[in-house]
């Protein structure tokens, strides 16, 4: 007696369809462009907002009564480290768990963090070095706090140059993961040098284990406005260039396959294998 197993109760779609159709989602969810209506939204509060940061900081605030006109750098300076540590700290979480689970998501998000602070930690240091040249007298000294955030520019250029020499996903990944992973413990290094080491530049302004604040005012309110409006302007950026990651990558998947596929038809039709 044969027993027909296809008879009666529900037809399951076979493994290969059920595949196809959960790529066929995922396909659909993806990314098809580098902007979105949330990028667009965004985008357009942050130019409001960014406007707005200019007139408080060298219009509406008052010169400081030490530093005078030069204060106002710190509007910009101050915001664009606090988002380069945001970004490091992203890059080595994000290292850490790509080095756990292997997935594509998490390498892009390391990587895409990593290239928009690296623009971060650059704008700290010009803006740093705008602001020695009219408190110090000239734009650079080997100091303890500048040394130190040179030393993680340079780091995160090597993370960006080693994913650029890596052409293997998988090693490419695997190699910038583990050297994603000291960019934490060198924002440590920056931002406690100014107490570990003897330094020309000035200690925390906010951040004080004494709770004496050194800023106030309207000083302290463009200050905080100004940091959350770099902050957004990192999460732009970041959607941004993870987009064009996982795009470039799906590109790239699309030109392996019809390289492959030309290799086959040449195959096919040349004879022996």
């Amino acid at each position: 007696m044969t027993i027909d197993t296809n008879a009666g109760g529900p037809q399951h779609p076979e493994p290969s369809l059920r595949r196809d159709e959960a790529a066929a989602g995922d396909a659909r969810s993806a990314p098809t462009g580098t902007g979105s209506r949330f990028t667009r939204l965004l985008g357009l509060a942050l130019i409001i907002g960014g406007a707005a940061v200019a007139w408080l900081a060298f219009v509406a605030t008052p010169p400081d009564v030490v530093q005078g006109e030069s204060v106002r750098l710190l509007y910009v300076h101050v915001p664009s480290v606090s988002v380069a540590y945001m970004a490091c700290m992203l890059t080595t979480v994000a290292s850490a768990v790509w080095l756990r689970r292997r997935t594509e998501w998490w390498d892009l998000v390391a990587s895409s963090s990593a290239e928009v602070g690296a623009v971060f930690t650059a704008v700290t240091l010009l803006s740093g070095m705008v602001w020695g040249q009219a408190t110090w007298g000239t734009p650079w000294e080997w100091d303890a706090r500048l040394t130190s955030t040179l030393f993680l520019f340079l780091l995160l250029l090597g993370y960006l140059g080693l994913r650029g020499a890596t052409e293997d996903r998988t090693a490419r990944g695997r190699r910038s993961a583990i050297v994603g992973l000291l960019l934490v413990p060198n924002v440590i290094v920056v931002n406690q040098s100014v107490n570990w080491w003897r330094s020309l530049h000035q200690d925390a302004t906010l951040f004080r284990t004494d709770g004496d604040f050194r800023i106030e005012g309207l000083q302290l309110f463009t200050w905080v406005f100004a940091t959350v409006v770099a902050i957004g302007f990192f999460v732009w950026l970041l959607v941004h260039r993870f987009r064009v990651g996982w795009l470039a990558d799906r590109a790239e998947d699309r030109a392996i396959d019809e390289a492959l596929a030309v290799r086959r038809a040449e195959g096919g039709t040349g004879g022996a294998p």
